[in-house]
């Protein structure tokens, strides 16, 4: 019966959040200045001048209906709620129209979530190791080392690091290409090749930035932990430190972290936009940059729709789980 209420109010919960995250997403861009049928008449006019009233007419009609835009309001709403939840329909991009949008989402998601999920995971796994080292053998000079370390990383702002990656390592000294530019067939060895040397300046100014976090909030955890009596009293009980940080201090300490890193994989499908467009890398985040200059209508709706799906499916599930991981939770 406890655990029926707490599943009933997750799942409410998930589903408040995706109704009004979804609604905001319906109305916002509607307040934007531009109107993109008229933009993609223009365009079509500046590029043909043999259309007539009648044909400009016909095609407003039929790029309002691709957009989404016929009808009053309630009817773009209902429809626009059953296709971007339902169905992911976002119909076609206006800046590389008649293609559809979650075509073009589909071809830039696994470079997102290639550079995103393997950088979020290898810094989230060092991170707290150093971090548990950090705030448990707290008086050791390697710990105070790292922790320093991680200070100094945490407040630079990812895209500066990358700035300066890009400096260093494509410029000063060309190891690097300044553009991602993978070549060879579809995961051939070469395009593997190609695409793990491409992919590591972008994946390690991100691992570095995210490392510090990840290093500074398991040492305040952990720190705080060791002071737990259960703690004292297995030093006291004479345990190895090493029983005492792996099997005692570990287990406690990574329940939040588990929490923030299903929060950040969420997180991975809107991209890194700044270090995508720094490196020219071709994922989400470029995706949503070329869109809002382009004012591609759609494609700002589809890929924020799709960003803000993912963190409150990701949300909901490890809300879900967190009973098993956490036993207070379940006997609650």
């Amino acid at each position: 019966m406890k655990f029926l209420t707490y599943f009933l109010s997750r799942t409410l919960t998930f589903i408040l959040i995706i109704f009004i995250g979804v609604t905001l997403v319906f109305f916002l861009p509607r307040l934007m200045p531009t109107d993109p049928v008229e933009i993609m008449l223009n365009n079509i006019q500046a590029n043909s001048s043999t259309m007539d009233a009648d044909s400009v007419a016909q095609m407003r009609e039929v790029l309002t209906q691709n957009f989404g835009l016929g009808g009053n309001l309630w009817d773009q709403y209902t429809a626009f709620m059953r296709r971007a939840v339902l169905t992911q329909d976002f119909g076609p991009s206006l800046s590389m129209y008649p293609t559809l949008v979650t075509e073009l989402i589909g071809k830039a998601l696994p470079w997102t979530m290639g550079l995103m999920l393997t950088s979020t995971i290898i810094a989230w796994v060092i991170g707290n190791i150093i971090g548990l080292l950090a705030g448990f053998r707290k008086n050791k000079l390697l710990s105070k080392i790292l922790e320093s370390a991680s200070i100094v990383l945490y407040p630079l702002p990812y895209y500066v690091f990358a700035l300066t990656l890009i400096m260093l390592f494509a410029y000063i000294i060309p190891i690097f290409p300044l553009a991602t530019n993978v070549m060879g067939m579809p995961w051939s060895w070469e395009y593997i090749k190609n695409l793990l040397y491409n992919s590591f300046l972008p994946a390690l100014s991100l691992i570095l930035i995210d490392t510090g976090w990840w290093v500074l909030s398991m040492k305040t955890i952990s720190s705080d932990i060791t002071e737990e009596d259960y703690i004292i009293f297995a030093k006291l009980k004479g345990l190895s430190k090493n029983k005492i940080m792996w099997n005692y201090l570990a287990p406690n300490a990574m329940l939040p972290q588990v929490t923030a890193l299903a929060l950040r994989i969420g997180t991975v499908f809107s991209g890194a936009m700044i270090v995508e467009i720094l490196f020219s890398y071709p994922g989400i985040g470029m995706l949503i940059y070329n869109s809002v200059l382009q004012s591609d209508y759609n494609m700002i709706v589809g890929t924020i729709t799709i960003s803000i799906l993912a963190v409150s499916i990701t949300t909901y599930v490890i809300d879900l789980a967190y009973p098993l991981l956490d036993p207070r939770i379940r006997l609650r």
